[in-house]
C-alpha cells in the first residue's frame, strides 16, 4: 500500500498558491486569518483560467499577485505546464488550494505537486461527486438527504476521488434552497481550509492508500 509522509513547515510562513475560476469567497477567509495572525502563512499568487473571475480582483484588492492564463487553444497538459512554470518561479510552494477551480488537473501537474494539492468540494464525498457549486446543492436537496457538508481532499487523477483530508457536516433544513445551503456549506468550507493550513504548518500528515492520518510533530 502506498505511503507518503508530509512534514510540517517550520521557521517560515507556509507558502500557498491558489487556483480558482469563480468568486473566491473562501479565499477571503484565508486572507483574513493570515492578516489576523491566526495563520502563519502567505499566499504567493492566485491563478485563474478566467479573465473575469472575481477571485483575481479579490487577490489584487488584498495585495496578492493575480495571474490570468488563457486556456484557449491549449490541451489540458499544455495549459498545466504554463501554470507549473509560473509556480516554479515562486518556489517554494508548500500547498496548492483549488477553490472553485473549473478545470481537471493533468497527470503532469499532479505528479509535480503530488500530496501538495487540496480541493474543496461542497458535499460529503463520495456523495454528490463531479458537480460544482449550486448544482451540487440542488442535487442534495432533490435527493432529500438530512445532512450535507464539504470535503477537503487531496487531488489525484480522478474527479473528486482523492484521499479525504477534512470533512465538515451541515444540517439540511426543510426550507433550504440551493442558495441558503451554499451559504451554510461555504462557512464550513472556510473552517476546513483554515484547519488544513494549520495542520500543514504544525503536524505530520501520513497518507496510506485512501487513509489520511494527522500525527503530532516532535
Amino acid at each position: 500500500m502506498e505511503s507518503n509522509i508530509i512534514y510540517p513547515v517550520k521557521g517560515r510562513p507556509l507558502r500557498i498558491a491558489v487556483l480558482g475560476s469563480t468568486r473566491g469567497t473562501d479565499l477571503q477567509a484565508i486572507i483574513d486569518s493570515i492578516r489576523s495572525g491566526e495563520l502563519y502563512a502567505e499566499i504567493v499568487c492566485v491563478i485563474s483560467n478566467r479573465r473575469d473571475a472575481y477571485i483575481l480582483e479579490r487577490a489584487r484588492m488584498n495585495g496578492i499577485e493575480a495571474i490570468f492564463i488563457d486556456p484557449k487553444g491549449l490541451s489540458r497538459e499544455e495549459y498545466d505546464r504554463i501554470v507549473v512554470d509560473e509556480l516554479e518561479k515562486r518556489k517554494p510552494i508548500d500547498l496548492i488550494l483549488l477553490i472553485g477551480y473549473m478545470r481537471i488537473l493533468s497527470k503532469f501537474f499532479i505528479d509535480r505537486f503530488r500530496w501538495r494539492i487540496l480541493n474543496i468540494h461542497p458535499s460529503l464525498l463520495p456523495a454528490f461527486a463531479g458537480g460544482m457549486d449550486l448544482e451540487v446543492h440542488k442535487a442534495v436537496l432533490d435527493y432529500g438527504v438530512k445532512v450535507t457538508g464539504c470535503t477537503l481532499h487531496f487531488v489525484d487523477e480522478g474527479v473528486d476521488t482523492g484521499p479525504i483530508f477534512i470533512q465538515k457536516v451541515v444540517d439540511v433544513s426543510d426550507d433550504d434552497t440551493p442558495i441558503t445551503l451554499k451559504a451554510k456549506v461555504q462557512r464550513r468550507e472556510q473552517e476546513a481550509l483554515i484547519e488544513a493550513i494549520k495542520i500543514f504548518q504544525e503536524k505530520i500528515i501520513k497518507i496510506e492508500g485512501r487513509h489520511v492520518k494527522i500525527l503530532n510533530y516532535s
